[in-house]
């Protein structure tokens, strides 16, 4: 599974890169390319966190988003994110880093003289946790790192500030893993955003 899940992350982001490079080669009406577009994103995400249901935590970290829009509001994103907390569990002193890599589509609506955009987005990719336990009840063992699907689930708000900068004023994800945790070996997760946004096209 965690190779699939790689060759899948590797073809997504060839397919943002060959989308971009024949959107570059073709000859487009001024309307073609006003609807086309490429921007990087550098976001602060704190994420609240579960290990199992009755047991919630703080993350903190942030995000890479490389976004192609590609034909009417429709494009792709790239999301790499690193989290991580000095303790899953008050005073346990068991900590957690994990870092998700993750691909899908966006949807932008950009209503025409305003500053504002809205958009959603559905990724899947691979989380990958370390320097933590992730307890295998069926094995009666724990591993200090775990690997699992990732899917996030969500929007936000872009704010206009110049040309080429915006204001990524807030985002929301549902984020959903699937770490051994010794029970349901799920986590749902909320992950919040704010950062700022080049546009490079």
């Amino acid at each position: 599974m965690r190779e699939s899940i790689r060759v899948g992350a590797l073809l997504a982001g060839a397919c943002i890169v060959a989308g971009l490079a024949a959107r570059g080669q073709e000859p487009q009406s001024p309307t073609a390319q006003k609807s086309s577009s490429f921007d990087a994103a550098v976001v602060y995400n704190p994420l609240m966190a579960n290990v199992v249901s009755s047991n919630s935590f703080l993350m903190q970290g942030g995000s890479l988003q490389l976004h192609g829009q590609f034909w009417h509001g429709l494009g792709v994103v790239a999301d790499v994110s690193g989290l991580h907390t000095a303790s899953t569990n008050g005073a346990s002193g068991v900590g957690l880093d994990m870092v998700t890599t993750t691909f899908g589509p966006r949807y932008t609506w950009a209503p025409e003289h305003r500053r504002y955009a809205l958009f959603g987005q559905a990724l899947a990719g691979e989380a990958n946790g370390f320097n933590s336990v992730f307890p295998n009840a069926a094995a009666g063992s724990a591993s200090d790192t775990a690997s699992s699907l990732a899917i996030y689930l969500g929007g936000g708000v872009n704010l206009t500030l110049k040309h080429h900068l915006a204001l990524r004023a807030f985002e929301a994800n549902w984020l959903r893993t699937q770490m051994p945790n010794g029970t349901s070996n799920v986590q749902n997760n909320l992950r919040l955003g704010a950062g700022l946004i080049y546009r490079i096209k």
